[in-house]
């Protein structure tokens, strides 16, 4: 029987707010035992480095304790603690040579002068420095700089070591050699290890435990491999390397459907017909020829990266329609003699609504108003006169104030614009539209503003129920855009796969995937540690 390893740190519901009212973490609890190698992993900001300066002694939590092998040592003084620090810029004293560098606290400890030969060179075989003892840290290369740094942290026998990103200033090619060192000397020494990094690739090759954080939360706690092949959420999926998110419906246990399609899958424990996203890595899809896929598709590029090629291969396009944006930049029309000015511009309807119309909405649509010219009070506008019928075609509509001040616009009424997906089982609906020029230039989110100003909509056939619009493409620079008539395109969502395989495939030609049940994840939606 294999025995249980010793719990030597726990994180008891520690939160971190700052004197700005930032709150760095928000209630973390995890657990991390003797002679384990464990990366704390996340983007900037996540709260990593905040919770190991608080393990070291150098912050402390605004709640919770640490308890290191049971007691509480939240009070207990960074150079009272059994753990040591390396971090990411080392901290060597340059007027000092490697071994004194070594021997610093051992010197400050006033250990005998044989023992601390003794220690300082044995760290230095651990970490291949031993033909340097005498050489100045500043001659030594950013590799060297770093084992330095950790045979120095090490010397004073810790039970832990705190890593703080200490690969970061290295080149790729000497961090890809030192991630195999650090764990090569973590298995020598025995001791705990705590890393912190935002490079996947240096968690997934050292790491007995990977802890995911986001937003002074943690996500998910596991091996590499349960990280990598196992996310439980979105954000840890695609923040763990590449890979491929889709949206499915569990039918049964092992039976799941995506793309309207049906695929075995290794998955239990979901509601029937309940949504969930499906995770594919690259690395487990694999090109065959069309007819011999379970998906299909086109090659939409294709990059050589030595041993494999990178492939995106669109099965679906999605489901789009394009609407014209009449954008305009009208003067208001002065009467001099009533004091007055008056502006409204063009509009464009659909057919079926016409016979909902009546004054006051078409003065909303035109967005006509009139003001007093010195005052710049509102003025009522009295009159709305149109020959607006329920056909398409080019209309007249002129507002009018009771002093006679009037203006004349264009309305547009248009039939009905759906694109329906056979396909996909969608339909997709927008109106055509009039813009000032100054709406389009004053527009804080442009995407949204355009969807809200053509009513753009998506649906599915299948259940009614609202289809997101995921794209919204145009053809013209909103700083720069002058009066005409744009093309505006609102899409529904398609599907890429991105592949990792050595076949070889023209960029245009029609492709098959293939995957095996073992290769389908699948996660609950929405789903958070």
């Amino acid at each position: 029987m294999a025995e249980e390893k010793k719990k030597l740190i726990q994180f008891k519901n520690i939160v971190k707010s700052f004197e700005d009212g930032q709150v760095v973490l928000k209630g973390i609890n995890l657990d991390i035992y003797e002679n384990e190698f464990v990366t704390l992993l996340g983007p900037s900001g996540c709260g990593k480095t905040t919770l190991l300066r608080i393990l070291g002694g150098f912050l402390q939590p605004t709640e919770g304790k640490v308890l290191f092998d049971g007691e509480d040592i939240v009070n207990v003084p960074p150079y009272k603690r059994e753990i040591n620090t390396v971090f990411q810029k080392y901290a060597l004293f340059p007027h000092m040579n490697v071994y004194d560098n070594i021997a610093f606290g051992l010197t400050i400890k006033k250990e005998p002068k044989d023992v601390i030969e003794q220690k300082v060179m044995r760290m230095l075989r651990l970490v291949n420095l031993e033909d340097y003892a005498k050489r100045n840290v500043t001659e030594m290369s950013g590799g060297q700089q770093q084992r330095i740094a950790i045979a120095r942290a090490l010397v004073n026998d810790p039970s832990v070591l705190l890593l703080d990103e200490p690969l970061g200033a290295l080149d790729l090619k000497l961090r890809k050699e030192m991630q195999h060192e650090l764990k090569y000397i973590q298995e020598e020494v025995g001791i705990t290890f705590i890393f912190v990094t935002h490079d996947q690739e240096e968690a997934l090759t050292m790491s007995d435990k990977i802890v995911v954080m986001n937003a002074g939360e943690i996500e998910q706690i596991g091996t590499p491999t349960e990280i990598y092949r196992r996310p439980v959420n979105e954000y840890v999926a695609r923040f763990v390397g590449e890979t491929n998110i889709i949206d499915g419906v569990m039918l049964e246990d092992d039976l799941v459907v995506f793309e309207d399609k049906k695929f075995r899958c290794n998955a239990r424990g979901f509601e029937k017909n309940e949504k969930v996203d499906v995770v594919i890595r690259p690395e487990h899809l694999d090109i065959v020829p069309r007819g011999d896929g379970m998906l299909k598709g086109v090659v939409k590029s294709q990059l050589f990266k030595g041993m494999h090629y990178d492939t995106v291969v669109e099965t679906r396009v999605g489901t789009s329609i394009t609407v014209k944006m009449q954008v305009s930049q009208d003067k208001p029309v002065v009467n001099d003699a009533a004091g007055e000015k008056i502006s409204a511009n063009g509009f464009l309807i659909d057919v079926e609504d016409v016979s909902e119309l009546d004054d006051a909405k078409i003065v909303a649509l035109a967005s006509a108003e009139a003001w007093d010219s010195e005052t710049e009070e509102p003025v009522s506008i009295k009159t709305v006169v149109n020959d607006i019928k329920g056909e398409t075609g080019n209309y007249t509509v002129t507002f009018s104030t009771a002093a006679g001040t009037s203006i004349t616009v264009k309305a547009l009424v248009v039939a009905e614009n759906r694109v329906v997906s056979k396909v996909y089982q969608e339909e997709i609906y927008a109106m055509n539209f009039f813009k000032k020029v100054e709406d389009i230039q004053e527009s804080m989110a442009l995407d949204t503003d355009l969807e809200t100003w053509a009513s753009a909509s998506a649906w599915s056939l299948e259940d009614g129920e609202q289809v997101e619009i995921t794209d919204v493409k145009y053809d013209f620079d909103p700083e720069t855009i002058t009066p005409g008539v744009y093309d505006v395109t609102f899409c529904t969502e398609g599907y890429e796969y991105k592949v990792s395989t050595t076949r070889a495939a023209e960029e245009g030609s029609e492709v098959g995937l293939i995957f095996r049940p073992e290769d389908i994840h699948v996660m609950k939606k929405g789903v958070h540690r």
